[in-house]
């Protein structure tokens, strides 16, 4: 009796585990694994102990309409760097990835499924108003993001001004504990935390001059054969109208689909 209950119990534990996704991989049975770095509200975050997020509800649309099973796990953003580009433990990565050149040298990307652009943050008073008023400060941002990129571009890659953490909790923690003047980092993360904090007398501030728009794709190993299962699936989920629903959930508006699904 004891035997049965137990294995009843794992099994239970198995399926609850292994989460998201029902339907056969078409490699075996073989579950997806992504990893993604679950600090980044409201694109992907941790509520206690429960993954969730625009991109983990949009991975889902996605994944259901390719017909893939698959499993999330948050590794943290350089371990999910340095395993997607290995393409073992994980065959994939979400978690607010830009598109770039340099990383294209490393990594295949799906077709781009968001259009972001970076912001500062900074306390009600500042003087700063653009990115290039940063050049003197100190600013915080998160390390291997295109917000280090562009702030190592206009305050110099060695400035010792400039901090890269490990995350934007703790970039986001400096400016309030005055060890920066500035956050720069993706706009759905500026403004949810600003909407999030209304006491603590916070200003976001867009630059489109100095911060370009970019997109977000789902990270894969050079050469993935995953790619021509995602891609189709990412553009159905667009254009029938889950991705909307999704986006509006999480952001309260409807996203520019057009715009979107004009990029490659």
């Amino acid at each position: 009796m004891k035997k049965i209950s137990f294995l009843v119990l794992t099994a239970a534990l198995v399926i609850g585990l292994t989460g998201c996704g029902a339907k056969d991989s078409g490699a075996g049975g073989t579950k997806i694994k992504f990893a993604t770095d679950a600090a980044y509200a409201p694109m992907e975050y941790m509520d206690k102990d429960k993954m969730t997020g625009f991109d983990v509800d949009f991975l889902a649309e996605v994944m259901k309409e390719a017909g893939l099973s698959y499993e999330l796990t948050n590794t943290g953003w350089d371990t999910m760097l340095t395993s997607v580009k290995q393409g073992k433990e994980y065959q994939a990565g979400i978690s607010s990835v830009s598109i770039t050149d340099e990383r294209k040298q490393s990594y295949d990307y799906s077709v781009p499924y968001f259009e972001s652009t970076n912001m500062i943050l900074v306390k009600e008073g500042s003087p700063i108003k653009s990115a290039t008023d940063l050049k003197d400060k100190k600013v915080a941002v998160q390390i291997s993001t295109t917000a280090d990129t562009l702030m190592s571009k206009i305050m110099g890659d060695k400035n010792p001004s400039l901090k890269r953490l490990d995350n934007n909790t703790l970039a986001l923690m400096e400016l309030e504990n005055n060890g920066v003047d500035a956050v720069v980092a993706d706009i759905a993360i500026v403004r949810e935390y600003v909407k999030n904090n209304p006491n603590k007398k916070l200003v976001a501030i867009p630059d489109p001059k100095n911060f370009e728009s970019e997109y977000y794709g789902i990270l894969l190993p050079k050469g993935s054969e995953l790619k021509a299962k995602l891609d189709p699936a990412i553009k159905k989920v667009i254009e029938n109208g889950a991705y909307a629903k999704v986006y509006k959930k999480w952001f309260g508006q409807d996203p520019d689909t057009k715009k979107l699904l004009e990029q490659k």
